[in-house]
């Protein structure tokens, strides 16, 4: 999956991985999460990964000229999920419509952990 923007000056074709990228900092940017973890793991295991491996916590996904974002995430322990939550919702959105100019229609969050 590749973005693509035209202007004036021509165009301008943004890859996956880069807008994966984006978000993961966005996400990590957040107070309160710990870490990016791996896509669910199907064994109960879960792997988290720092600032090196961003884009493993996160999926993106076109529906129409929109992106739908999944984000799986470690919290740390006595936060409150919700506001933690909702403020990677709004910076996630904000930084890769800022940042690509792609228009962000949904970002959904699975917590996988809470770190004590």
């Amino acid at each position: 999956m590749e973005c693509k923007i035209k202007n004036d000056i021509g165009t301008i074709y943004i890859t996956e991985d880069v807008m994966m990228k984006v978000v993961g900092y966005a996400a990590l940017e957040c107070y309160g999460i710990v870490a990016m973890s791996s896509k669910r793991a199907k064994d109960g295991i879960v792997e988290w990964f720092g600032r090196e491996n961003l884009s493993k916590g996160v999926q993106i996904r076109n529906v129409g000229d929109m992106l739908d974002v999944d984000l799986f995430i470690v919290v740390e322990y006595g936060i409150s999920i919700a506001e933690v939550c909702k403020t990677i919702v709004e910076q996630v959105r904000y930084k890769l419509e800022s940042m690509t100019g792609v228009k962000v229609r949904r970002v959904n969050i699975s917590v996988e952990g809470v770190l004590v």
